[in-house]
């Protein structure tokens, strides 16, 4: 069965002052929007896990410990870790633990937690 891990910063640690998210942006609507990811991942029938993390050494920690939990086919890294631009060390350090921890796995973007099963399913070969 196709996995998938979806990484996202723990949305309860977000800075959202900062005016590179999108306005209007708090935790508990990543958090709906979370929730969607995974019930979208589940209804294509595909085994989903995620990880989020805090912007921090313990964060590394968590994600290196979900890596190695799991052979994934997939990891959908969220906009959030991408997209503002305080975010880039965050963001290379997610990229470079997922290439040493999952070198098999594609690995896919979201623009938003909605379109995570969309952003895995661009990566992922269909079944033969």
């Amino acid at each position: 069965m196709t996995r998938i891990l979806f990484v996202g910063q723990k949305p309860e640690t977000v800075d959202f002052s900062d005016p590179s998210l999108p306005p209007g942006f708090d935790a508990e609507k990543i958090n709906a929007g979370i929730a969607v990811a995974v019930a979208q991942i589940h209804e294509r029938g595909w085994d989903g896990d995620t990880c989020m993390i805090t912007p921090d050494d313990a964060g590394r920690a968590m994600l290196e410990t979900q890596l190695n939990s799991a052979r994934y086919d997939c990891v959908v890294i969220g906009g959030g870790l991408r997209i503002p631009p305080k975010s880039l060390a965050l963001f290379e350090m997610v990229v470079n633990a997922v290439h040493k921890a999952a070198p098999n796995a594609t690995i896919a973007f979201n623009s938003r937690p909605e379109d995570t099963a969309d952003a895995a399913a661009r990566t992922l070969r269909p079944a033969d």
